[in-house]
C-alpha cells in the first residue's frame, strides 16, 4: 500500500510573480465577480494570499459598500457592486464595473 504524504493533498499554489498591476483588492473583487460563490480558502488560493487577508480584504470591500454577501446554508454569496467608483483620484472617474468589464473582455 503506498503511502500519501500531506504534501501530496494540498492544491498546488497558483505561479503569482512578485508583483502586479492591480491590488490584492481587486483581484479578490475580480474572483468574486467570477465567480461569486467561492469560498475564502478558494479565493485565497487564486489570488496567492492568506486566508486571513482575505478576510480582512472582504470586510473593508463590504464596509467601503464595494461588496455585500448573504449566507446560504453554510456557504456566502458574494455580490460586487458594480457601480461603485474606483477609489484612487487617479481612477474615480471609472466604476468597479468599468474595471471589471475591461477584464472580462
Amino acid at each position: 500500500m503506498r503511502m500519501i504524504r500531506a504534501m501530496e493533498l494540498v492544491a498546488p499554489e497558483p505561479d503569482v510573480p512578485s508583483w502586479t498591476f492591480l491590488t490584492n483588492h481587486a483581484h479578490v473583487l475580480i474572483a468574486i465577480h467570477r465567480n461569486p460563490e467561492l469560498r475564502q480558502r478558494d479565493i485565497s488560493h487564486a489570488v496567492g494570499i492568506t486566508v486571513g487577508a482575505v478576510q480582512k480584504i472582504t470586510n473593508e470591500l463590504e464596509a467601503g459598500g464595494y461588496l455585500s454577501h448573504v449566507r446560504v446554508g453554510r456557504r456566502n454569496r458574494y455580490q460586487v457592486h458594480l457601480d461603485r467608483p474606483l477609489r484612487h483620484p487617479l481612477e474615480d472617474n471609472h466604476s468597479v464595473g468599468d474595471l471589471l468589464g475591461t477584464l472580462d473582455e
